[in-house]
């Protein structure tokens, strides 16, 4: 019997203090990411409206001009007293809607700057020019 050995078992342990380092910073991970909203919300039913999100142009205008100095709105024909009313009405709506100008390499500069122009006299800013590579 002298192959045969006792073997002892050890009783398993549990690192407790690994474990209690993960669960504080589980916590205080919680607690830095948590949102308190301190504002009282109003318990109100607001009143239904028609005409609600009519107004709200999420779109672009694609100004083009060609050759021969015709403006294109979004595809449509516009003369000059058209435009700076239409331009009004996007600016009256949101003031950050993009404008695409497309002009032929042809056209007479002075046209294009007149409508830049007028976008930035009217307080359309968002303006970009395209162009080919």
């Amino acid at each position: 019997m002298s192959g045969l050995r006792e073997q002892r078992y050890r009783r398993p342990e549990l690192p407790l203090v690994p474990l209690i380092d993960v669960l504080v910073m589980l916590v205080l991970f919680a607690f830095v990411t948590m949102r308190f909203n301190s504002s009282r919300t109003l318990n109100i039913t607001v009143p239904k409206v028609e005409t609600a999100g009519v107004n709200q142009f999420t779109g672009r205008i694609e100004i083009g001009v060609d050759r021969d100095g015709i403006v294109t709105v979004n595809g449509q024909l516009v003369d000059d007293a058209n435009l700076e009313a239409l331009l009004r009405e996007v600016r009256d709506v949101n003031r950050d809607t993009p404008v695409l100008m497309r002009a032929d390499e042809t056209t007479q500069f002075g046209k294009v700057t007149q409508i830049w122009d007028l976008c930035r006299r009217l307080g359309l800013n968002n303006i970009r020019m395209q162009a080919r590579q």
